[in-house]
Order: C-alpha cells, then sequence, then structure tokens
C-alpha cells in the first residue's frame, strides 16, 4: 500500500475518495474531510497569522504576492520522517493551497540524507473537465484506475441529470468568494450555476476568481446572492455575509426578497472534488425553493434597511 502525503483538502478527499484513506501519512494544516483525517500528521502551516478579519487577511496576501513570498511552508524534516511513496499538491491557487513550486523549493533546502525521492502529482484542475482529469491522473499514480471509472460514473450520472432538468427560468446570481473586499468565484463555481440552473453574473467558467466592487453588485442586482467566502464554513460565512448584507448590499432586492444565501464553501464550492456536485445539487435546491437542511446553507433575512423589527438569520425552505 502506498505511502501518500496530501499538501491539500481537496487532494485528501480524492485520495479518500479513492478508498485510500488507510494509505495517507500526512496531511495539510487545512485538510478536515473525510472526518478524522485532521489527526494525521500535519506537514505544512500558513504564514498568515489566524483571527484575522477578512480584510486584513485580504491585505496579508496582497502584501505576500507583491513581495513574492509563498503563503504556505513546508516541515521538510516531518515531511522526510514520513517516507512518503506519493507527494499530492496543485497548481490551481497559491492562495488555497501549498503549490508543487513551494514544495520543491522547501525540498531543495533538504540535507542530502534526507532528501525526497518521492513523485509529486500536482492537481491542476480549473474547471470540471479539470476536476475529472485530476481523479484520473491521481487514480493512475496510485493504481486505482478501476475505482476512478466508478466513482467518476456516478459523478457524472448526478451532473448529467442536472443539467438535463435546467429550469425554464434561469435567475442570475452573484457568487461572492469574499466578502472584505468582494471577490467572485471563477473556475469551477460558473459551472456549478449554470448546471443549477442559474446565470452567474461576474464569473467564467474556467477562468480565475477576481475582485469586485460593491457598486458593481449593487448595479447588476442578481436575483441572489451566495456568500460562499472560500476556506470558510458555513457559520463562518453566515457571520461575514450578515455584515455585508447589513452593509453595503443592504438595498438590493435580492436582500429585501430573503435570497441572500450563506453556505458551507468548504464543503460545497471551494475544493476541486467529488463535493463539486453536491454543491451544483444545494444550488438547484436553494433556486427552486425545495428544503435545504440548515447544517448546509442558511438564508439570511430581515437585515435590510427595509427591515423592521430585530435581525434574524433564518433557515429557509
Amino acid at each position: 500500500m502506498p505511502r501518500i502525503i496530501s499538501l491539500l483538502p481537496s487532494g485528501t478527499e480524492l485520495v479518500c475518495a479513492l478508498g485510500l484513506r488507510d494509505s495517507l501519512v500526512g496531511v495539510s494544516h487545512e485538510c478536515d474531510f473525510p472526518h478524522g483525517v485532521g489527526g494525521l500528521p500535519c506537514v505544512t502551516s500558513s504564514i498568515v497569522e489566524s483571527g484575522l478579519t477578512p480584510a486584513q487577511i485580504d491585505a496579508a496576501v496582497l502584501a505576500a504576492s507583491l513581495e513574492q513570498r509563498p503563503l504556505y511552508s513546508v516541515d521538510v524534516d516531518l515531511l522526510a520522517d514520513l517516507q512518503p511513496d506519493l507527494i499530492v499538491t496543485q497548481g490551481v491557487c497559491a492562495v488555497c493551497a501549498v503549490t508543487e513550486e513551494t514544495v520543491r523549493t522547501n525540498l531543495s533546502f533538504c540535507a542530502l540524507e534526507d532528501a525526497i525521492s518521492a513523485p509529486i502529482v500536482s492537481l491542476t484542475g480549473h474547471d470540471w473537465a479539470g476536476i475529472r482529469s485530476d481523479l484520473e491522473e491521481l487514480a493512475d499514480a496510485v493504481g486505482h484506475r478501476e475505482r476512478a471509472i466508478t466513482l467518476l460514473g456516478e459523478l457524472d450520472r448526478r451532473w448529467d441529470r442536472l443539467a438535463a432538468s435546467v429550469p425554464a427560468h434561469r435567475p442570475t446570481l452573484a457568487m461572492l468568494e469574499w466578502p472584505d473586499p468582494p471577490w467572485f468565484g471563477g473556475h469551477w463555481v460558473p459551472e456549478q450555476v449554470a448546471v443549477a440552473g442559474g446565470i452567474d453574473l461576474f464569473g467564467t467558467a474556467g477562468a480565475p476568481s477576481g475582485r469586485l466592487t460593491w457598486r458593481q453588485c449593487l448595479e447588476a442586482e442578481p436575483d441572489y446572492v451566495i456568500g460562499m467566502a472560500c476556506g470558510y464554513d458555513l457559520q463562518q460565512n453566515l457571520t461575514h455575509f450578515a455584515a455585508a448584507v447589513a452593509g453595503p448590499l443592504a438595498d438590493l432586492r435580492a436582500v429585501q426578497a430573503g435570497r441572500v444565501w450563506a453556505v458551507d464553501a468548504n464543503a460545497f464550492f471551494s475544493r476541486p472534488g467529488p463535493r463539486v456536485v453536491d454543491g451544483a445539487e444545494l444550488l438547484r435546491r436553494i433556486l427552486t425553493g425545495q428544503m435545504v437542511l440548515p447544517e448546509r446553507a442558511m438564508c439570511l433575512r430581515g437585515l435590510g434597511r427595509e427591515a423592521h423589527g430585530p435581525s434574524t438569520v433564518l433557515a429557509c425552505p
């Protein structure tokens, strides 16, 4: 059985989806799914302090980018001690997780006796097709091609079922990937919106996320606003987007109509893995007024300028 180290959450999810949970010997500091993987040895850390506000995190990331400093470091000594047969990293976003370049730079400082020759699989999927390719590449690297074929068949059936039943009316969505300053989601997120039956006002499938202004969002008048800040779970997104709804977004018709939702971005939108399909299915339920489990998404109501009485955050059917 191969010894695998995954340096990003989506890589960990893919490894486990292929039935190789017991092969994982090390993970990143952000790996938290499936349950229990967070107890494995952690081989990465972030240079960004914990407890910062979204605005402070944005400023720290921008400063690191301008100074050409990586946002993450790798514990090379621990990496060597774990003796991996395979290292999984990514080449999509230097902000989201450890890149292959960071890994190789850290490894270059190893002492000769600690040199690590394990192959590196760098996941590079920028869209749904790319996510599928990443799964196939990883499966080939670990000799689990048949499991990948079965898994992809299941995911494709669910994705195609959504695509075949897109409602005639397609509402517009603002998919907000960061709350302060606002960013819109890119890569696979516009595809999730499209297959769910909506129109993404700002993102382009396969293209990176980007900065946005509150004025742009107000002028676009989306039918729905989805708060899906990258790296945040549902409760964190509830907190940050409640502030946006009560402040810069308060005059949106979507706010007054109760069509602003906070979601668990880590589970459904931020990570390029199998749960991207879950995210598309969640959006379909939101857009068609079906019951949504409160642990998956929450509707923000009563926070606009026209609200009366105490502010509330409610689960919506």
